[in-house]
């Protein structure tokens, strides 16, 4: 087994959005991100042809890799393996879990998405590593998401044992309300990669995040 794998740090996890990054680029995001504390970067393109999301990987995991912070790919199993990034992460109408896992092997970080109870249990059956769960919050990075409530979160809770991610809406307004629900990290976009100063919004959340858990 990968040691790395069970070793990953879930608590401030970022998720790219170009459309809405204050950087001129995703590198530039990344790394300051990383400097203010995120543990772990998902790449989320959802406009590139498959040869820019390839190369915007390779180029965003020399970053990662150099900070020791795992890379995780969104939806693009193939873009994970030919990249080589730690991982995937899969929602509810990308492929299987279980599939996914058959192809990127036992040793690749898997992360789903999961509203609900009952996806989260499935998740974990299917050989997720963690679990993002929500939209917790209305967002405008994910206008269709269903919104998942605090009980809810505390059932998936009470229900699994893989690290919980919330996303939705996370920002340091909201983040107070997650005391107490059990969860292991962050999911974040906007307040991140949005802010004028990436690294202190980062680094405000990581201590907002420490107060909290």
């Amino acid at each position: 087994m990968n040691p790395m794998k069970h070793n990953v740090d879930y608590s401030l996890y970022l998720v790219t959005d170009r459309d809405i990054m204050s950087t001129s680029t995703i590198e530039e995001a990344v790394e300051q991100a990383i400097k203010g504390g995120v543990t772990l970067v998902q790449l989320r393109e959802k406009r590139a042809s498959s040869l820019e999301f390839y190369e915007t990987a390779l180029r965003v995991k020399q970053i990662t890799d150099s900070y020791n912070v795992p890379l995780i790919i969104n939806d693009r199993v193939d873009i994970a393996l030919a990249a080589d990034a730690a991982g995937v992460h899969v929602g509810q109408r990308d492929l299987p879990a279980a599939r996914v896992r058959e192809i990127i092997g036992p040793d690749k970080i898997l992360g789903v998405s999961a509203s609900c109870f009952e996806e989260a249990v499935q998740a974990e059956k299917d050989g997720a590593d963690y679990l993002g769960v929500g939209a917790m919050f209305p967002t405008g990075t994910k206008t269709d998401a269903d919104i998942t409530t605090m009980d809810e979160l505390r059932r998936i809770r009470g229900a699994v044992s893989i690290p919980i991610v919330v996303i939705g809406g996370i920002n340091k307004n909201t983040l107070p309300l997650f005391a107490g629900t059990g969860i292991d990290g962050i999911a974040v976009v906007s307040a991140i990669i949005s802010a004028a100063d990436v690294q202190e919004a980062a680094r405000e959340l990581k201590t907002l995040l420490q107060q909290v858990r």
